[in-house]
């Protein structure tokens, strides 16, 4: 019996790695895809049918934790200048995390209810993959994170990203050629704003107290 149950948990565990680096590859190639070419990757994310908690847990998770573990390490353990604790590294990669997730939720909510005004398709799990998939590039840079200082080129790989969203919308949402522009720009403003007030809000709940403690109040 006690050799049954050892073979059991050897191939359980087996079972598990052999799934972990089935879903570690598809991250990667994916990430490689959508990254050097985004066109033909938008071809195949939009013949697939994968619902919105597929996508979050195969995908936007792992990634979503590249800037947070990053940021963990650069403001946790690295430092920089006021905000070098190991108490601001693990509430700032919290904003980031919860940002992210929440941040990607509400946005394809948002350009989903917008899809019929501009001649597009309705459909929340294309809006939430559409918008996870141009979160790829500033997720990935997101490590640069592990030095505050070069967290600014994952802001850059954002812009980036602002493209690749762009190139998207066509295939994913079914936006008439004519209307596409006109519905990426609203969907920017969407991104824009909806991560500004997300990331604003958690910032003050989780860090203000050190923001007004640096600047003396």
């Amino acid at each position: 019996m006690l050799i049954e149950g050892v073979f059991f948990l050897n191939f359980s565990n087996l079972v598990h790695l052999i799934i972990l680096n089935h879903i570690i590859m598809n991250i990667v190639q994916r990430a490689k895809g959508i990254i050097l070419k985004p066109k033909e990757e938008w071809e195949k994310i939009s013949q697939e049918n994968n619902s919105h908690s597929t996508i979050l847990i195969n995908y936007l998770i792992p990634l979503a934790l590249i800037p947070a573990i990053a940021s963990l390490i650069g403001y946790g353990l690295i430092g920089y200048g006021p905000f070098s604790s190991l108490s601001f590294g693990i509430k700032h990669a919290i904003i980031m995390l919860v940002s992210t997730i929440g941040g990607a939720y509400l946005t394809a909510f948002i350009i989903d209810i917008l899809a019929p005004s501009f001649g597009a398709e309705k459909n929340y799990d294309k809006a939430f993959a559409l918008v996870v998939f141009a979160y790829t590039p500033q997720l990935v840079a997101g490590v640069f994170y592990i030095l505050p200082v070069l967290g600014v080129l994952a802001l850059l790989a954002g812009l980036y990203g602002l493209y690749v969203l762009y190139l998207g919308i066509k295939p994913m949402m079914k936006s008439p050629d004519d209307k596409v522009t006109v519905y990426f720009i609203v969907s920017l403003v969407v991104v824009i704003v909806v991560y500004f007030v997300l990331s604003s809000i958690l910032t003050s709940i989780f860090i203000g107290s050190v923001f007004r403690a640096a600047a003396g109040f």
